[in-house]
């Protein structure tokens, strides 16, 4: 199978060869630091160890040209409504054309990031921001219904256009911010101002026969599972979780194979060496393979701190049980 084939089929229960084994990605201050533990300057990791292409569709979600500041009233939405206009061919790469030629022949996993989440969708790029758009949520729910709304019709639309020109495997919505105890907002409020904005986006997704409805979180997200599965959202790719509050096992007991599943394996493990590692994945990574709709995955980026013997073996052992799932 290819890794396209195989990414859809291992999400849609079906029966691929082996479930996908992705890339984690690895940054360059790892490689120097792997390089001075005794890795070869011309080592290629890909040989070594091989995974399944998967690649992003370089597409602009921000406003263009950016704010000076962001709307204060409801006739102020008008102007942000303008920077969003989903014709302009600024959103993409001046080869768009020749890309979607080349993806129509792919044997490899394609996603697109249809919503960037409630907090960067507002603007939030540090505290006092974080600050204005928590207080808006409050004080003035209409405006924050207004921008959040404004940014999913655009989405919606923007993703319409594109699935004209090329089909993809999965859509990501992202949530990339929120604490090690809870959420930056509560299941109430998410479904309130940040699902309800969504609507527009999963229709489209629905008619176009996308499949695959990724919630890519960071750290702990777990009251927000149900609110995001109720709305469509059947896949969960949790990132820097607190292992504990966002433990895949309990929350496929909890959900069924109803919630689809991508990463779960604690990335600590892999700076404690090989006996965490082997634990970690025999008692998170195997049991769920074994149940399907599962994709096994470090729940992080590497980072240089990881020694490249820890990361070699917990490679070398994903693959094994990887192959031993379709022997």
């Amino acid at each position: 199978m290819t890794a396209r084939q195989r990414f859809n089929a291992t999400l849609a229960l079906g029966s691929p060869d082996r479930p996908p084994i992705l890339d984690e990605g690895i940054r360059d201050e790892v490689w120097e630091v792997w390089r001075a533990q005794g890795l070869p300057a011309d080592a290629d990791l890909a040989s070594m160890f091989p995974s399944d292409r998967r690649e992003r569709l370089p597409i602009d979600l921000e406003p263009r040209p950016a704010l000076d500041r962001w709307p204060r009233t409801l006739r102020e939405v008008a102007d942000l409504r303008g920077r969003l206009d989903p014709d302009d061919p600024g959103r993409r790469p001046a080869d768009w054309d020749a890309l979607v030629q080349r993806w129509r022949s792919r044997e490899h996993i394609l996603e697109m990031q249809v919503h960037r989440g409630l907090f960067l969708t507002m603007g939030v790029h540090g505290w006092k921001r974080f600050e204005e758009a928590v207080l808006l949520l409050r004080d003035d729910p209409a405006l924050a219904h207004a921008i959040l709304d404004v940014f999913g019709e655009f989405s919606a639309r923007l993703l319409a256009r594109t699935l004209d020109e090329v089909d993809i495997d999965c859509a990501i919505f992202s949530e990339p911010i929120g604490g090690n105890d809870r959420p930056l907002i509560g299941p109430r409020d998410y479904e309130r101002f940040v699902l309800a904005s969504y609507r527009p986006i999963v229709d489209v997704l629905r008619q176009r026969g996308v499949q695959t409805l990724i919630l890519l979180t960071y750290a702990n997200a777990r009251p927000l599972v149900r609110p995001a599965l109720e709305a469509g959202i059947n896949t969960l790719w949790a990132c820097e979780t607190n292992p504990e509050a966002m433990d895949y096992r309990a929350l496929r007991r909890e959900y069924g194979r109803d919630l689809r599943l991508i990463g779960g394996i604690d990335l600590d493990t892999l700076r404690l060496g090989p006996g965490a590692i082997r634990a970690e994945i025999e008692s998170v990574a195997r049991p769920l393979l074994a149940d399907g709709g599962y994709i096994p995955l470090a729940d992080g980026r590497v980072r240089p701190d990881i020694p490249f013997a820890h990361y070699a073996y917990y490679r070398r052992l994903l693959m094994e049980v990887v192959g031993e799932r379709c022997a």
